[in-house]
């Protein structure tokens, strides 16, 4: 199966968010090169929030770009089989995390989000993801640094996006 195809049924078996899940729908059907960068359309985007075994703080990046607390997450790439996997490989490439798992029941939720000229949108997919127990991470290339913050620090560090990942996960948690 196609990271295309993939990419279509997951957001059909997608519950909750109807109509922004049509959207992006929508914009697959327009844009068969929607999961790609290179659509100045806009693109699919795969993110995860990392989760503590503990399951009381949550691992973000200091994007170096865009200076904001976020998820880990980014673009899908050709050798990505799945969203899933597109969003497993951005937050093991951005955290340095080794076995992180993946919340099960598939995204969390759907954000959509302007971004800069030449593209228009991106259409994130968002995970969530469990860090093992002792986990150590790594601040990647396109971090200016990582940190745990407990859930009640996020919306004092992150914005609304992050908060409302936050609690789509706490509550599939």
């Amino acid at each position: 199966m196609s990271l295309y195809d993939d990419a279509v049924l997951v957001l059909k078996a997608y519950e909750g968010q109807e109509e922004l899940c049509q959207a992006y729908l929508d914009h697959l059907a327009a844009h068969p090169d929607g999961l790609w960068k290179a659509c100045h359309a806009g693109h699919i985007t795969a993110s995860a929030l990392v989760i503590d075994p503990s399951r009381e703080r949550v691992l973000l990046t200091l994007h170096k770009k865009l200076r904001m607390w976020l998820q880990m997450g980014g673009h899908c790439e050709p050798e990505d089989t799945s969203l899933e996997a597109a969003a497993l490989r951005e937050a093991t490439e951005e955290s340095g995390v080794a076995g992180l798992s993946l919340l099960p029941g598939g995204p969390v939720r759907l954000d959509r989000h302007p971004i800069p000229a030449p593209c228009h949108w991106h259409f994130d997919v968002q995970y969530a993801v469990l860090a093992p127990p002792g986990a150590v991470h790594t601040i990647s290339d396109e971090s200016l640094d990582l940190r745990w913050f407990a859930y009640d620090e996020v919306a004092d560090a992150a914005d609304e996006s992050v908060v409302r990942l936050l609690e789509a996960t706490r509550a599939r948690l």
